[in-house]
């Protein structure tokens, strides 16, 4: 069974327990099999280790992990130190260096962000090598609203950052209103001038977090 070493474990039993995810389990075990997968099956939770629940300051939605070689580790738009910086990413760094001045950093790891409180998901958290949404209709998505559906119920307020038609039609799990819920294109390059570029979500993430002391240092990212 799953075993995420924090909070998620027992708010997240019911649904490793559920048959949907049993099914996960049997689609995960043949694909990871017979195909090369991303990310590792023992990253394949990183976000929710590292995030625990309590701590989370702000949800950053992506659809689903890198699919090529040595890309994924687990984390929403992140890569490890070495690897190329993905061209999402890249925007999400300019639109960063455009709202706060940041330099924009020589790599790709968002682990900085995941220890302040920013869970980096994806709504499928696998993929099969070189096939984007390969993985988008196994189950995950069951298991994944239902992560948001459990952060809507807090009470200490959060922010959710929804970039992209994918990420926005998650808007209606997210029904208590002492959340900020920002919506904004998908920082592709196919995509970022339509809406992403010049959002100011980092800036609004941050003036809504400072009321409680709990503002994003977005310039503290690490080499791991």
């Amino acid at each position: 069974m799953v075993h995420i070493g924090n909070q998620w474990d027992e708010i997240l039993a019911e649904d490793f327990a559920s048959e949907n995810y049993a099914n996960i389990r049997k689609f995960l075990k043949r694909e990871y099999g017979t195909y090369t997968v991303y990310p590792d099956m023992y990253d394949i939770f990183n976000a929710l280790k590292t995030t625990d629940y309590d701590d989370v300051n702000a949800v950053i939605l992506g659809q689903d992990p890198y699919h090529g070689p040595g890309q994924a580790h687990g984390y929403a738009f992140s890569v490890r130190p070495g690897v190329a910086i993905p061209p999402s990413l890249i925007n999400i760094y300019k639109e960063l260096q455009a709202e706060t001045g940041m330099a924009i950093p020589d790599h790709g790891c968002l682990l900085g962000w995941a220890r302040q409180g920013v869970l980096l998901l994806n709504t499928a958290l696998t993929v099969r090598a070189a096939s984007p949404n390969s993985h988008r209709d196994c189950g995950w998505s069951l298991l994944t609203d239902s992560i948001i559906q459990k952060l809507s119920q807090r009470e200490r307020p959060m922010v959710f950052m929804l970039w992209g038609a994918n990420a926005k039609a998650k808007q209606r799990l997210i029904r208590n209103p002492a959340h900020l819920v920002l919506t904004a294109a998908h920082p592709s390059p196919l995509s970022a001038h339509n809406g992403f570029f010049g959002c100011g979500h980092f800036v609004q993430a941050n003036e809504f977090l400072a009321k409680e002391g709990r503002a994003i240092d977005w310039s503290d990212l690490p080499r791991e």
